[in-house]
């Protein structure tokens, strides 16, 4: 089968041997996949001798092969996959076993994956192939950081730096869909247009003054992914009281701030990483209650994988970007 690796710290098309179903085990014949930013990172984390990886966490497709003992799927049903691995239960954290698939494991970037029937979901009916296979890992971190730690109720506003990316723009989605306010930001004024058109209430560029700006909003929930550049800007328009989750550090792990104002604020800070599948199954059932579609900015070639993954790098997309692996 063709897949795309990691190979002595190179992206390359390359020959892998078909996988073959152990007890428990379905092989899914895969027809989209979807890139995430930690596809970025994970050359880095590999020696130069490390065998051939096959990157990718998230994907969609059929089921080709059953292994004994499967009983809950069948050849030919439509599936996405479920990048969370061994994690089953929500929980206050992950347990000892959970995973990300793409790493250590092989991932999704192949014409066929062999993974644990407890790893994929049905596909919901209204999605496109395209729109399946990116769903599950930013659907997932956003359901989780939206609902199962920031706890948004409908009529609350909901702040959200950097509109552009693919869990920004689900976030803004599902916000929207239980009757929550909106705020984005982004630098690229083309990215804020695209967000005020998905339902944001309140687009507002990143150098501007968001305290002067936002005087006249109560923002209940702050979602931050980018790190040290915003984590004390958001903390600056949060409410006193209010509730701030954070899952992502493109910008920098490390941050300073003033704790005497934080605790006099009596503010919540939750920390957050993907999710449990039962909060999947969740996310999955407002994907199809609300006729969800996930925002594909672009979709390439299995072949142009190398492509894509500088195109995500530039930070050009405002939404996901789909790898096209088999017939459509």
């Amino acid at each position: 089968m063709k897949a795309f690796v990691i190979d002595q710290g190179t992206f390359k098309l390359k020959e892998m041997e078909d996988p073959v179903p152990s007890k428990g085990e379905v092989i899914v014949s895969i027809k989209t996949a979807g890139l995430n930013h930690r596809d970025l990172f994970i050359p880095d984390r590999l020696s130069k001798d490390h065998s051939p990886l096959i990157i990718g966490s998230d994907g969609a497709g059929m089921i080709e092969t059953v292994g004994e003992g499967v009983q809950h799927v069948k050849c030919g049903d439509e599936v996405i996959i479920n990048p969370s691995l061994r994690w089953f239960q929500q929980s206050d954290f992950p347990p000892k076993e959970f995973d990300i698939l793409g790493m250590p494991d092989n991932g999704t970037f192949s014409e066929k994956i062999v993974l644990s029937a407890d790893q994929v979901e049905a596909k919901p009916k209204h999605l496109s192939w395209e729109e399946a296979g990116v769903l599950a890992l930013s659907g997932l971190t956003g359901y989780r950081a939206m609902f199962t730690k920031g706890k948004l109720k409908s009529g609350e506003t909901v702040f959200i730096p950097g509109a552009g990316s693919g869990v920004a723009t689900i976030l803004i989605l599902l916000a929207k869909c239980i009757g929550a306010r909106v705020i984005v930001t982004s630098r690229s004024k083309a990215k804020l247009e695209k967000a005020k058109k998905l339902g944001a209430d309140v687009v507002i560029k990143t150098a501007s003054d968001w305290p002067a700006i936002l005087k006249n909003e109560k923002i209940d929930l702050v979602i931050d992914s980018v790190g040290n550049a915003t984590f004390r800007r958001s903390l600056e328009v949060l409410r006193k009281g209010g509730r701030m989750v954070v899952f992502g550090s493109s910008t920098g792990d490390e941050v300073t701030f003033d704790l005497r104002t934080f605790f006099y604020g009596q503010y919540e800070l939750h920390g957050t990483t993907m999710g449990s599948r039962e909060e999947l199954q969740a996310f999955l059932s407002l994907v199809s209650k609300y006729h969800i579609h996930p925002v594909v900015d672009h979709t390439f070639p299995l072949k142009d994988a190398a492509d894509a993954w500088n195109y995500l790098k530039d930070g050009k997309q405002f939404g996901k970007l789909a790898l096209t692996v088999t017939s459509v």
